[in-house]
């Protein structure tokens, strides 16, 4: 029981963690702030709520506007390379943006335009990654404590009944010592929860200076794609995280080639997200390493191209998967 309530407290923790980042970012008494009938208006602030394709963003005076997002609605990230174009399915809780557009009859800011911080997006991926892995945690914990309830009573019971009957204290002996394993496994797999092993790494190969995806590339994410539904067909999918991770060649200057790494990361996460629908609650945060870490030899053609890449790789949660050892 200790256990569960440490893991309990630990992920509790995290959840207010995240609460207080969001209620952070919109300090002061929230209050409706309509926007004119026809008036053309700029707020910046945090969105609080995302309800289909309405949004409600609030200032750090506690100002709450209601913004519509319609087909015509550009959302994009600033960064130093420029901007980058975004499905309005990125408008999520947390996240701090800047909004263009013009009020309707019913008080609502129209969206023209839709801009945000690639950091600022980082951030709120993780809050909301955070915040929904802790609710699926407390509920797995919680069946977890109730079968062991329920295990532990069984003990009880035929402890009883072993002290009862002389006769059959072989028996329930027998009995009692499997149900103490049942609960040690169970104990085990409740430890397993933070705990993950890497099932899959797939290299994602890149051209010399350059962050698309050539058709190579998108074989290699086809493949692994296929991969991953062979695994779900087969059950193996639950408690799983994806990381990506970009690298480049020694070639040129480390900030570009650190730039040029993350480019690449997010190349990759676009097409896992856009064709193959990935559910971002599975994405840990991304990163490029530049011309760190290589596994090869940048001296050599072949060495580079092999260091010019991004890795996917497929971690499982083995409390979940149940490959905690005895």
């Amino acid at each position: 029981m200790k256990n569960y309530k440490s893991i309990g407290g630990m992920i509790v923790a995290t959840f207010l963690i995240s609460t207080a980042a969001i209620s952070a970012s919109a300090q002061g008494s929230a209050h409706a702030a309509p926007v004119q009938a026809g008036a053309k208006t700029q707020l910046i602030g945090v969105v609080s709520t995302r309800n289909g394709d309405t949004f409600t963003m609030r200032d750090p005076g506690g100002a709450e506007t209601t913004v519509l997002m319609t087909q015509s609605t550009k959302v994009t990230s600033d960064n130093k390379l420029g901007k980058n174009p975004y499905p309005v399915t990125y408008i999520m809780r947390g996240l701090r943006v800047k909004t263009k557009g013009v009020g309707d009859s019913e008080g609502r800011l129209v969206a023209d335009s839709v801009r945000f911080g690639e950091d600022d997006l980082r951030s709120a991926q993780s809050l909301q990654q955070t915040a929904e892995l802790s609710q699926d945690n407390q509920e797995r914990i919680a069946a977890a404590e109730e079968n062991a309830k329920r295990l532990s009573a069984q003990i009880e019971e035929t402890t009883a009944i072993a002290n009862e009957a002389n006769a059959k204290a072989d028996a329930a002996a027998a009995v009692a010592t499997q149900a103490f394993k049942d609960a040690a496994m169970a104990n085990n797999r409740i430890n397993g929860l933070d705990d993950y092993e890497l099932v899959k790494t797939v290299p994602v190969l890149f051209a010399v200076g350059s962050s698309r995806l050539n058709a190579a590339a998108m074989t290699t994410m086809d493949e692994a794609k296929a991969w991953v539904d062979e695994q779900k067909a087969a059950g193996k999918a639950n408690g799983y995280l994806v990381q990506v991770v970009g690298f480049a060649d020694a070639t040129g200057k480390s900030a570009k080639n650190t730039a040029l790494s993350n480019a690449r990361s997010k190349a990759v996460i676009d097409r896992m997200v856009r064709v193959y629908n990935f559910d971002l609650r599975r994405l840990i945060q991304p990163y490029g390493y530049g011309d760190s870490n290589p596994i090869a030899s940048n001296k050599t053609a072949a060495g580079r191209a092999q260091n010019r890449r991004v890795e996917v790789r497929f971690l499982r949660n083995k409390g979940i998967a149940n490959t905690v050892s005895n």
